[in-house]
């Protein structure tokens, strides 16, 4: 190697033939050198093969940039190469010295005069094979090489990176695979071609070139780099990929480059980060770089790059908290610059610093740059390159001067050695205020090494006047620095002011000028800073003592000058209080030794307690935040940190713990629930104001930060504190013989113990977690947010992570504390037992050991005697009860979980359930005092008093146990309460109960799910004696106490399959109760007894001869409500769709479950708006059902349940954010919004369908109807959940989108649809039903739109063959009119209203046009759920006759309705009418059809419609319809069987009449005017049932015994007349049959005459229907006669 050093370096004495041989050979040797080799042991890890490049460090599959980094081996293995150059000129030589690759050889130069600064080093990779160069080519630039500063006609030899030129065997050499490049960047494995090496190298060149040269800046480089990264030009691409390749390839040989072009590519390098040109890998990789050259010793080259490149991406270290801990983690951290600490503490936490200092930087590069920059502007006084500089750097966050201002002087530089007369040449008159400015703001407050470099300055300046203005700026902005806010955090403002301080001193009393008392009272400074406590100290006390500082280099000002040591006995006095801060006692002491005072010599005065001083005190500080308080009141310090910037807060906890804000009895631990109460949310974080749906975020994201430190932290802790704590009781007790009081103590140190481990454990991770967690769901929440957002996000998580740090630490420790209590007792189990056993032998526990030791060894004083424990030292304990860390003191010192033998007798700290508790058993004696004394003995009053002292007891221990005992007995004893007591006790009695139940189930106590869970437990698990009490169960499941899923199918399985007669009973009770009667329960429907009643009809079915009575008939009536909408087939279609509606109420998914559905929506999204989805989505759907495999979603069916759930929430979640987003920009455009929600919706709908058609085989239509059901039982679950969430804020838009384009994609016209399409139908429709407006009133206008579509009608009434459709639409109908009835009935509609009636107005058109014999079969349904006062809505519907028939004209002249060949054909009638009739009512109508027996029916007949004495609401509505039809239906059969038909004078005279004239002389007004319209509802199209009713109403009419009866028939009939048409056309005939035939005396009755308003409108209504003439005739014709 020596030979090879010698010839080369005397190879420019010889020929340039033979030079130029000697440099081949010397390139060949190095190459063969520098092959890889096994490296020393130690030096790399085993089994890892040595590598050429760093790249090889990077694991294939690690995908964080940063995990791993420690482990992580970066550098170069090429070995400096130092060579001496003395024969070179003098300016050169320098340059020269600097290490190399190993296998660079360097030519002498043939142009010694050239000035550039470094052209030495060529290209990048130092182990491959050199080449000549034609004196043509650029000099020094390899194809793939960084390219630095060289002149063209230097004959250098290059080295080549681009593999296009390699041979085999050499790329081989360099042990660089292509794979490893393509972890970093795939393209990287590509051969660029020369011409993009030489294009890439150009650029690189230009970086490092002065002019004349073309050159370009490291910000220019980096725009240039990011154009390209976009770029769609191919050749672009490429440059950038190998411009970054060859830049990392080049790491190595980093070490070996001179200071300048090493700062330029530091510079570059850390541009590259800061512009994120990288992400992932290369990104960890470039990071890795970083963080491998700070690790650097300090003051080393490398160290110095990673300076210079972290500077230039500090502003993106906020991202990388991990990467910033790393950073912190270095040795010689506290030497890097000042602000780029700050830059990286607050990193940790993804901040950024509150003030961002735009620290300088100075490195042996950035000044050899600056040097380099000032020659080039002024070439003709450059500094020999030898000299040593001693200027100071610019800010390196650009590498070019550029000018700030118009009247800013450029090219400035402070050198000693520069002659004084250029420096007030350069640094004219006019720039003087602005170089005062500079010189304060910008280097002296950030730059204290370099005071005494500006001190010097000044005097070289020799200028007065601008020395008044330096120091009126250094005071101006010292008193900014005072006066801003001091927060706790603000570390920036402190240094900055201590920076000023010493400044200010050595401008002024190092050179003997004084402070003038105008400019700054230092003394009053002081006294202020104490008055108003610990945050302004922080600031003041070092300010002073750096001003100070500075005295002892004065002639004037050392010690003892009066004015200096005035001044330290303030501090003096100041240092003996004996709560100031450790750091500022430190500071004054180190003051006292600068200025060699011995601090105990001084002779601190009373100035801080001086009241007087106080009063006329001029205030320098800001103001105090609260209140100051009078001189006397006030504290010595003030110890409170209260913050009015608490996003700058974080960082505070690590030296000055928060105050406790909690009580122990506050947080509740049994559930992560119990943090929901205090999570405090302030509502002027500005995140919340743009974006309030993200305040859900919060909830989950410190729970999760809390489930994941809890376990450990709990564990630790007790582990700990339990030995501590076990060692201390066992000797402190030992000779005691009270177990108890062993315990208590034991339980009091363990709880103080534990408490505080836990609090110092867990705080700074929490704090961290939370904020992470926060951070994380922001971003999932806003995707694609811009930077100002995201600085809005990570305002908000720093806030929310600090106001909530302390709740989630309370809830840890508290955890910790609970479960210490038992483990405690366990290890003491021992003591304890001892000590029993000794007081059943009648003798006193002691144990002889102990006592043995305390007597010989300890003395008098502290020895332990026999018997109790010393008072004193029980006081110890229960201090460490009162103060447990973290929580506020009390003096409650029992134990929250009642693990205490005797509870002590303290007043109980009030939380949550405490007040709960208090509140019930308040309300309890209440009742039990409004209970009269002779009811005080019954046993019911006694169960509330014995239920009373289990609320006291469960209050005083508050725990879970005691609380499901109490519940127990709630519930056992609703069960036990039967009718037989007195009325009034028994509602009391169940009332007690109720609220028992209900205040164990409030949110603040143990919430519902708990809650409903166990009284479900008790309900099955209770004994057959109580259980099946219908009554209680009903008002249980009324008051929403019952988990209705879990008892519907105990119940079905209770009854087993009929055999149980007392399930099947109560089973039926309880289902007429809550689906017939549905006088209360509105919330149960018939999804939450699917089981049940499924089970009821197999029985039903199976045992058709000895069903239980009445079973038969209840299921009539089910089935009459919901056959359309149930089949029973067990595991069929209708059972996956309730099973799916339950499901959609289960949120303990699968770990990672939600991050797939999620990243699979995405997917599928994607892929559905992509261009090559195909046809249908067909490609993009075989693509996603490989990707749903391979995530595991289609192993189980309960997962792809999962899965759908997840994706139906997610889908609708994103429609709220984008109508969010309206709401608070209302200038959005809506129907951009909408299409927003489509965007994804549409997709999701897509797949259901695709999933629908392609499950199971083609012919298999069984699977593909179970999958749609369960599908659309998960989404009406989801919407159904949501509905009862969100109430009024409930949005319909994505499940209406969800459900119509469904139905639209399942109704195309495809064969496998087709087959399909009754069962789809039959879908739908129970979804609808099951969302029924009464169930779900939100969904009510999306719900009419639904069932109202043209294609869903057209599918239903017209395309099903057989009318299939029918009664499932006629369901739908009926559930629309029962919604409506309440409000039609109370005719005052709201607008909401309104519109829905018009809705339902035009869908009844619609089916009256199309499909008018639909309503002709289900006109009594409707009718039966229609309110009475609706005419016109009725009138709808009976209006509608069959297509096929031609109506005669009602007003043609003596119109002979017995001769239509219609009238005597009966109509269809679907409803099934009988089954509201209860069994006996109907058997004894039948009996009194038949026979006219028992005599007593029509006597009992009111009595038996009537249901209550409420005005409006006395009689059953739909009993009586159906009595009006069954009756009027036997009557006409009974005429047709005696082979006449219906008319005037064959209806008389039978039991059919008889009940008519009955109900019309015995009723009521009310029931005779529902009675009337029972009748009139009857009156439609030409058929028998008209042609009957007609004459039954002209009948009742004409054998009238009073005029209120024929008054109330011409209501009936007229009311129905005058409102807009259609108008019946048996109502019409009947009318005008009444008003034109004299026989019925009509026009002569009291009634029509009445008023002349009445008359005109009868006379009108006349002309309307028999014309004017006519009209005329029959009225005075009648009047006449």
């Amino acid at each position: 190697m020596c030979f090879i050093e010698c010839t080369e370096k005397n190879s420019r004495s010889v020929s340039q033939e033979l030079s130029e041989t000697i440099l081949t050979m010397v390139a060949n040797c190095s190459n063969v050198m520098n092959k890889a080799r096994q490296p020393p042991p130690g030096v790399m890890p085993k089994g890892r093969p040595p590598s050429a490049s760093s790249l090889d460090a990077i694991s294939p599959v690690q995908i964080d940039p940063l995990a791993g980094m420690t482990s992580l081996s970066i550098g170069g293995s090429a070995a400096p190469h130092t060579q001496s150059m003395q024969g070179f000129p003098p300016n050169l030589g320098s340059a020269f010295s600097t290490p190399q690759s190993p296998a660079k050889a360097f030519p002498p130069l043939s142009t010694p005069n050239q000035t550039t600064a470094f052209s030495g080093i060529g290209g990048l990779s130092s182990q491959l094979p050199v080449g000549g160069l034609g004196t043509g080519s650029l000099t020094g630039i390899g194809t793939g090489a960084l390219g630095l500063p060289a002149v063209n006609n230097d004959p250098f030899v290059q080295r080549k990176l681009g593999t296009s030129g390699l041979n085999q065997p050499t790329f081989q050499q360099s042990k660089m695979k292509p794979s490893d490049l393509s972890q970093v960047w795939p393209e990287a494995n590509q051969h660029f071609s020369k011409e993009i090496d030489d294009e890439a190298n150009s650029y690189f060149q230009r970086i490092y070139n002065h002019p004349p040269h073309p050159t370009m800046s490291v910000d220019e480089v980096l725009e240039m780099l990011q154009r390209f990264k976009d770029s769609t030009i191919k050749r672009e691409r490429e440059v950038f990929n190998c411009m970054l390749r060859n830049l990392f390839e080049e790491y190595r040989f980093f070490p070996q480059y001179p200071d300048k072009e090493l700062h330029i590519t530091a510079c570059l390098f850390g541009g590259i980060i800061e512009k994120g040109l990288v992400t992932y890998m290369a990104l960890g990789l470039a990071l890795r770089y970083v963080l491998e050259a700070l690790r650097k010793p300090f003051g080393s080259k490398m160290y110095y790059f990673g300076i210079a490149a972290l500077d230039r991406f500090k502003n993106r270290l906020k991202d990388y908290p991990q990467y910033c801990q790393h950073l912190a983690s270095i040795s010689h951290f506290m030497q890097f610059p000042h602000h780029l600490q700050e830059y990286i503490e607050y990193g940790q936490q993804s901040r950024d610093p509150p003030v961002k200092m735009q620290g300088s930087i100075t490195t042996p590069g950035s000044i050899a740059l600056a040097q380099a920059q000032a020659q080039a502007q002024v070439p003709a006084k450059a500094p020999l390159a030898g000299q040593v500089s001693t200027m100071v750097t610019t800010s390196t966050t650009t590498t070019v001067a550029k000018t700030v201002t118009v009247t800013r002087p450029t090219g400035v530089s402070f050198k000693k050695d520069v002659p004084v007369e250029e420096l007030k040449e350069t640094v004219k008159e006019e720039f003087m205020p602005w170089v005062s400015q500079y010189l304060v703001m910008k280097r002296v407050s950030i730059e204290p090494n370099f005071h005494s470099l500006y001190s010097n300055f000044l005097d070289t300046l020799k200028n007065p006047e601008f020395n008044k203005m330096v120091l009126n700026e250094t005071y101006r902005n010292i008193k900014v620095l005072l006066t801003s806010d001091k927060a706790a955090a603000n570390f920036s403002d402190r240094s900055l002011l201590k920076n000023l301080g010493h400044w200010l001193g050595m401008i002024t009393l190092a050179k003997n000028k004084p402070i003038l008392h105008t400019d700054l009272d230092v003394k009053s400074l002081l006294l202020e800073a104490y008055v108003k406590g610990q945050q302004e100290l922080l600031y003041v006390v070092p300010f002073v003592a750096k001003v100070l500082e500075s005295s002892i280099r004065s002639v004037v000002f050392r010690p003892p000058n009066p004015w200096t040591m005035a001044i330290m006995n303030v501090l003096a006095e100041l240092h003996q209080e004996h709560d100031l801060k450790l750091n500022l006692k430190f500071e004054i002491e180190v003051l006292c030794k600068n200025l060699a005072l011995d601090i105990n010599e001084l002779k601190p005065g009373n100035l801080l307690k001086d009241k007087d001083r106080l009063k006329n005190l001029d205030e320098q500080l800001s103001a105090p935040k609260k209140d100051v308080k009078q001189p006397e009141e006030l504290p010595p310090i003030t110890t409170t940190t209260t913050s009015t910037t608490p996003a700058t807060n974080t960082t505070c906890t690590a030296t000055v713990p928060p105050q406790p804000q909690y009580s122990y009895h506050d947080i509740n631990v049994y559930s992560l629930a119990g943090l929901a109460p205090h999570i405090t949310l302030n509502p002027t974080i500005p995140l919340f104001q743009a974006h309030p749906q993200l305040k859900q975020c919060v909830r989950q994201a410190i729970e999760r930060a809390v489930q994941e430190l809890v376990h450990p932290v709990v564990d630790r802790s007790i582990k700990i504190a339990m030995t501590t704590c076990e060692q201390i009781v066992r000797k402190d007790f030992a000779l005691d013989s009270e177990e108890s009081r062993m315990r208590i103590a034991a339980h009091h140190m363990m709880r103080n113990l534990t408490a505080g481990m836990a609090m110092i454990t867990c705080r700074e991770p929490l704090l961290m977690s939370i904020s992470t967690n926060l951070k994380n769901s922001f971003a999932s929440a806003l995707r694609t947010a811009s930077p100002q957002q995201r600085e809005m996000m990570d305002q908000a998580a720093a806030q929310l992570a600090q106001d909530n740090c302390e709740l989630a630490c309370c809830f840890i420790q508290k955890t910790a504390v609970e479960k210490a209590g038992p483990e405690m007792d366990k290890r003491l189990a021992t003591e304890f037992e001892l000590r029993k056993h000794a007081r059943q032998e009648g003798r006193r526990y002691c144990d002889p050991v102990v006592l043995t030791y305390q007597a010989e060894r300890m003395p008098e004083q502290i020895r332990l005697k026999v018997g109790g424990v010393d008072p004193k030292q029980l006081a110890v304990y229960e201090e460490f009860a009162r103060n447990v860390p973290g929580f506020l003191p009390t003096n409650d010192l029992s134990q929250p979980t009642g693990f205490l033998a005797q509870p002590m007798k303290q007043a109980w700290a009030t939380d949550d359930v405490a007040q709960i508790y208090d509140k019930c058993i308040t309300e309890l004696e209440q009742h039990l005092h409004a209970i009269p004394p002779t009811l005080a003995m019954n046993p019911q009053a006694q169960a509330l008093r014995s239920l009373l002292e289990v609320v006291v007891l469960s209050r005083n221990s508050r725990d879970a146990i005691a609380a499901l005992g109490l519940l127990q007995k709630a519930v056992e004893g609703l069960l036990d309460a039967t009718s037989g007591a007195d009325a009034d006790l028994l509602l009391r009695y169940r009332e007690c109960h109720l609220l028992v139940l209900k205040a164990l189930q409030d949110g603040r106590a143990y919430g519902s799910p708990w809650c409903n869970k166990q009284i479900t437990r008790c309900l099955i698990e209770c004994r057959d004696e109580y259980k099946y009490n219908v009554e209680a169960v009903e008002l249980l499941i009324r008051n929403h106490l019952v988990n209705m899923q879990q008892y519907d199918l105990h119940l079905a399985q209770s009854m087993e399959n009929g055999l149980n007669y007392m399930a099947v009973a109560f089973a039926m009770q309880l289902v007429k109760i809550l689906l017939v009667d549905e006088r209360s329960v509105a919330h149960v429907t018939e999804a939450d007894l699917f089981h049940t009643i499924e089970t009821l009809m197999r029985i039903n079915a199976h045992s058709r001869g000895n069903a239980p009575e009445g079973l038969p008939q209840l299921m009539e009536v089910v089935r009459s409500n919901y056959e359309a909408m149930i089949d029973r087939a067990h595991g069929g279609p209708n059972f996956m769709m309730h099973s799916g509606i339950s499901q959609a109420s289960e949120y303990d998914d699968p770990p990672g479950l939600r991050e797939k559905a999620e990243y699979l929506l995405r997917e599928w999204v994607n892929l559905y708006h992509s261009a090559a989805a195909g046809r249908d989505s067909t490609k993009a759907f075989s693509a996603f059902v490989g990707q749903m495999h391979q995530q595991g979603i289609l192993k189980t069916d309960d997962l792809i349940t999962r899965f759908f759930r997840l994706c139906t929430e997610m889908c609708v979640e994103i429609s709220y954010r984008a109508q969010a987003e309206q709401q608070h920009n209302p200038a959005a455009n809506p129907t951009m919004i909408r299409a927003k929600c489509y965007h994804n919706l549409d997709a999701f709908v897509r797949l259901i369908a695709l999933l629908v058609k392609h499950s199971g085989e083609a012919t298999n239509t069984v699977t593909k109807i179970n999958l749609l059901n369960k599908v659309l039982g998960i989404v009406v679950g989801v919407l159904l959940q949501d509905h009862d969430v969100r109430q009024s804020e409930f949005q319909q838009l994505p499940y209406h989108r969800i459900f119509i384009m469904l139905l639209l994609e399942l109704n195309a016209p495809e064969h496998v649809l087709e087959t399909i399409n009754f069962q789809t139908l039959t879908a739908f429709c129970n979804t609808f039903h099951i969302l029924r407006p009464t169930k779900a009133p939100g969904f009510v206008y999306a719900w009419l739109e639904l069932i109202s579509h043209r294609i869903f009608i057209a599918r239903m009434l017209a395309h099903t063959p057989q009318q299939k459709g029918w009664p499932m639409y006629a369901q739908l109908l009926i559930d629309l009119f029962k919604y409506l009835a309440p409000f039609l009935r109370n005719v005052e509609l709201t607008k909401p209203m309104q519109i829905l009636y018009k809705g339902t107005l035009r869908v009844l058109l619609v089916l009256l046009h199309d499909f008018p014999e639909f309503l002709c079969d289900y006109h009594y349904g409707f009718c039966d759920v229609i309110p009475p006062n609706c005419i016109q809505l009725r009138n709808l519907i009976l209006s509608a006759f069959p297509r096929n028939m031609r109506l005669p004209d009602p007003f043609t002249p003596n119109l002979k309705v017995d001769m239509l060949s219609e009238i005597n054909i009966a109509p269809r009638i679907l409803t099934n009418f009988t089954g509201v009739m209860p069994p006996q009512f109907k058997k004894d109508l039948d009996s009194y059809l038949k026979t006219r027996s028992p005599v007593t029916f029509l006597s009992d007949l009111r009595s038996n419609l009537q249901v209550s004495n409420e005005p409006g609401n006395r009689y059953n509505l739909q009993l009586i319809n159906a009595l009006v039809l069954y009756v009027g239906t036997q009557a006409i059969a009974h005429i047709h069987n005696k082979g006449s038909t219906p008319s005037m004078s064959t209806i008389t005279h039978s039991a059919h009449m008889d009940i008519f004239q009955n109900l019309a002389v015995d009723l009521d007004t009310e029931g005779r005017y529902l009675f009337l319209n029972a009748i009139a509802n009857q009156l439609r199209y030409p058929n028998s049932h008209t042609h009957y009713f007609s004459c039954t109403m002209l009948y009742l009419f004409a054998e009238a015994n009073t005029e209120a009866i024929q008054e109330q028939i011409t209501r009936v009939l007229l009311e129905r007349l005058i409102v807009n048409r259609p108008h019946p056309w048996g109502l019409l005939i009947t009318f005008i049959e009444l008003i034109k035939n004299p026989a019925f005396k009509f026009w002569n009755h009291e009634f029509v005459h009445c008023a002349p308003e009445i008359e005109k409108l009868f006379q009108s209504v006349a002309q309307c229907c028999m014309g004017q003439k006519q009209a005329q005739q029959v009225m005075e014709g009648t009047g006449a006669s």
